[in-house]
């Protein structure tokens, strides 16, 4: 495989603030891929959540779940699922706070109650409609993700009770749920090991809490300029906002492009 590999978070990355992936961004990863840069996605997301986007970038490699299923070239190398029963425990748990759960693997999600408010607001940050519910679609498929909806501290319980998981915010009213010690780094560590390729050969991009581990790994990590503080902090490159072009003008600040 090429020696450059450059892995792109997708919301506030590659998709801008209306999560729309720009004219400018799909240029800029085709140019890559052009010139022997070799293109994966890593983010938090379900692969089922990004097909288009890979589509539309002819990207075949990804890590998803914040590293807890990763492809390389259309087929899995690595797969982490959440333990079954700790999941369980959870979830009744959820239910008996009234914190609505949806679980996730790589075909398509459900929940596990109708009409949350909560649920609602937060799928519709990320362009996604309700799910299906069925609150026993984990009972005998491997889960890599859920998600609990409830509000700030009330997370911290979980976090006690439930130490086989760690806890990632994403929205004001959800967290994803992931197995402990779990993360984008930990996903790409498995995927070059399975290409072949050097962590110093490789990049990263993003603007999230859950890309602090992935930035701060690689060889050169790039933090986007609508990137939380944290991941500036730990990035060895702060670029311009992603509303700015800040991806464009990073790969040929870095010297990716030339």
């Amino acid at each position: 495989m090429t020696k450059k590999l450059a892995f792109f978070d997708i919301d506030g990355t590659l998709l801008d603030h209306n999560k729309e992936l720009s004219t400018s961004t799909i240029e800029t990863i085709t140019k890559l891929q052009k010139q022997g840069v070799y293109c994966a996605i890593a983010t938090g997301r379900a692969p089922f959540m990004h097909n288009r986007i890979r589509e539309k970038l002819g990207i075949s490699s990804f890590i998803s779940f914040n590293g807890q299923y990763v492809v390389l070239e259309d087929t899995p190398v690595y797969k982490n699922p959440l333990k079954h029963e700790e999941l369980d425990s959870l979830y009744k748990k959820a239910i008996a706070n009234n914190h609505p759960v949806i679980f996730m693997n790589e075909d398509t999600m459900k929940a596990t109650e109708p009409g949350s408010n909560r649920v609602e607001k937060a799928l519709q940050s990320l362009r996604f409609n309700y799910p299906e519910v069925d609150e026993l679609y984990h009972e005998k498929r491997e889960m890599y993700q859920s998600l609990i909806f409830c509000e700030g501290d009330e997370i911290e319980s979980y976090r006690q009770s439930h130490r086989a998981f760690d806890y990632i915010r994403w929205h004001k009213y959800s967290c994803d749920i992931i197995p402990s010690g779990g993360s984008k780094s930990e996903g790409i560590r498995k995927l070059i090991e399975a290409a072949d390729v050097d962590m110093g050969n490789v990049y990263a991009f993003g603007d999230g809490p859950n890309d602090i581990e992935m930035i701060r790994d690689v060889g050169t990590g790039i933090a986007m300029g609508n990137a939380v503080s944290e991941v500036k902090a730990a990035s060895d490159y702060v670029t311009d906002d992603v509303s700015e072009d800040g991806l464009t003008k990073a790969v040929y600040e870095i010297g990716l492009l030339s």
